[in-house]
């Protein structure tokens, strides 16, 4: 996967040198494809898009989206592609489409319909890759002060290479949305957007939604919502409904009778300190960017009871293992979403206020504080205030929700689908984040929705799929 990164930055840096006299229009190129598809029975086509960094301004600079065309196995006559809009801000989707196609998402991509992947601007194995080479870093933010100067130091580099950190956030994918819906000769698409790919599709229907027929927000996040102000509470919360499921199951209760106690023992003992636990030093910011990752992830939620029981007895192996691997994103493409669309718009004092409430809330305090600091070096320009600004339009969208989501939390979608005429919306109950990874009913009412946008969807298969919690309590 790596060497193909390489070639494709190495080939794409040999195309922009050669052109640097002369702005260029969008081009998509055919070419090879990341990852192994073996084993797999559709059809599938790569190629990269090669767009202007600064469209109409004096750079010369390109930027190289990769490509991955997913073939329909038995197209449906006048069902248009689902465009992919991966999550982050920071990831990348491309080299994984094709585990993906081995795994549950076979039930939903590319039956009747056409499904293209690419890598957002400055992420994934696009090219240039805005990445900082691994720095502690996830959705609580920067988790030690050596992250945030790692982070104000990756963002003066890339200022010195010669990328504008001005040109990677989300009304500038929009442009290269539609280029690539142009350069592919597509009249119509259809969005599917999961998580922070749910703020690019709805950028899209605020900024150009030329061409788009129906929209799927898997996991939504709108610009109105607010990263870090109330952060902390939505942690400490999505950690509060998992425990309260446990102590509504019998088997969990009965085994872990007070993981919200052992909990906030925790929480306070770290928050009095960095304490060595086994022979590790571990921090408050280590604990509070662990809760954001486990309640994110269904496997480790389902866990949570019986990690926490573990923690209480000196045992910290789930911690020390998600803290040797927390930086999943290419950190600076994050920053240059969030330093545009997000802080600029939010108080760091009503942060630091909300983050009092609870223990668990104390935690992420410091973490999202850093956020703010480590934008200042982040020159991404002026802030829109429109970034800020409720959304709204009359294609058809469907708001799939998380019953539990520390990240975007259901209270999120059901504020936004009244403003869609055409609007529908699902809270499917008992999971976490990326539903259509996680529920087989959720894949159902996205397949049902996009063969007709227009019919109500159907919420039956939530039971009895989505009843009830189920614990691992090992």
């Amino acid at each position: 996967m790596r060497g193909w990164m390489l070639a494709a930055g190495l080939a794409a840096g040999t195309w922009l040198a050669a052109t640097s006299a002369h702005a260029a229009e969008p081009k998509f190129t055919p070419g090879p494809c990341a990852g192994d598809y073996s084993g797999v029975g559709n059809k599938i086509q790569c190629g990269t898009l090669v767009v202007d960094e600064t469209r109409g301004g004096p750079s010369t600079r390109r930027v190289a989206i990769p490509v991955t065309i997913v073939k329909a196995s038995a197209p449906k006559a006048g069902l248009p592609p689902v465009v992919y809009l991966h999550g982050g801000p920071g990831g990348g989707v491309v080299e994984n489409v094709a585990r993906s196609l081995r795994g549950p998402a076979r039930e939903l991509v590319a039956v009747d319909q056409d499904w293209i992947y690419f890598d957002q601007r400055g992420g994934g194995v696009a090219s240039p890759i805005l990445d900082c080479g691994g720095v502690a870093l996830n959705d609580a933010g920067p988790l030690n002060d050596a992250a945030a100067q790692q982070l104000i130091a990756c963002a003066q580099r890339l200022k010195d290479s010669g990328v504008d950190l001005s040109q990677y956030n989300a009304e500038e994918v929009v442009k290269d949305i539609q280029d690539l819906r142009k350069t592919l000769g597509l009249k119509q698409i259809d969005l599917f957007g999961v998580s922070y790919g749910t703020r690019i599709a709805l950028a899209v229907v605020k900024h150009d939604p030329s061409g788009v027929r129906a929209v799927v927000l898997d996991s939504p996040w709108t610009p109105e919502a607010k990263w870090a102000e109330g952060g902390p509470e939505m942690v400490s919360d999505a950690v509060k409904v998992i425990f309260k499921r446990c102590a509504e199951d019998a088997a969990c209760n009965a085994k872990y009778p007070h993981p919200g106690a052992d909990l906030d023992a925790l929480a306070t003992k770290l928050l009095s300190g960095p304490q060595t636990i086994g022979g590790k030093v571990y921090a408050a910011d280590d604990l509070g960017g662990f809760l954001m990752d486990a309640a994110y992830s269904g496997p480790d939620a389902r866990a949570l009871p019986a990690t926490v029981a573990k923690f209480a007895a000196g045992d910290m192996t789930a911690l020390a293992a998600q803290m040797a691997d927390r930086s999943g994103y290419n950190e600076a493409q994050h920053l240059t979403h969030l330093c545009k669309e997000e802080f600029p718009f939010e108080s760091e004092a009503a942060m630091r206020k909300g983050a009092q409430r609870d223990p668990v809330s104390r935690l992420l305090e410091a973490s999202m504080g850093r956020y703010f600091a480590v934008c200042k070096a982040y020159d991404v320009g002026a802030p829109d205030p429109v970034e800020a600004q409720p959304v709204s339009g009359p294609i058809p969208t469907l708001f799939l929700a998380a019953e539990i989501d520390p990240g975007c939390p259901p209270a999120v979608a059901r504020a936004a689908v009244g403003r869609f005429p055409k609007g529908q919306l699902s809270i499917i109950p008992n999971t976490t984040h990326g539903v259509s990874r996680g529920s087989a009913c959720a894949r159902k009412m996205i397949r049902g929705f996009l063969a007709d946008p227009s019919a109500p969807i159907d919420q039956s298969c939530l039971h009895p799929e989505h009843d009830k919690f189920v614990f691992d309590l090992e």
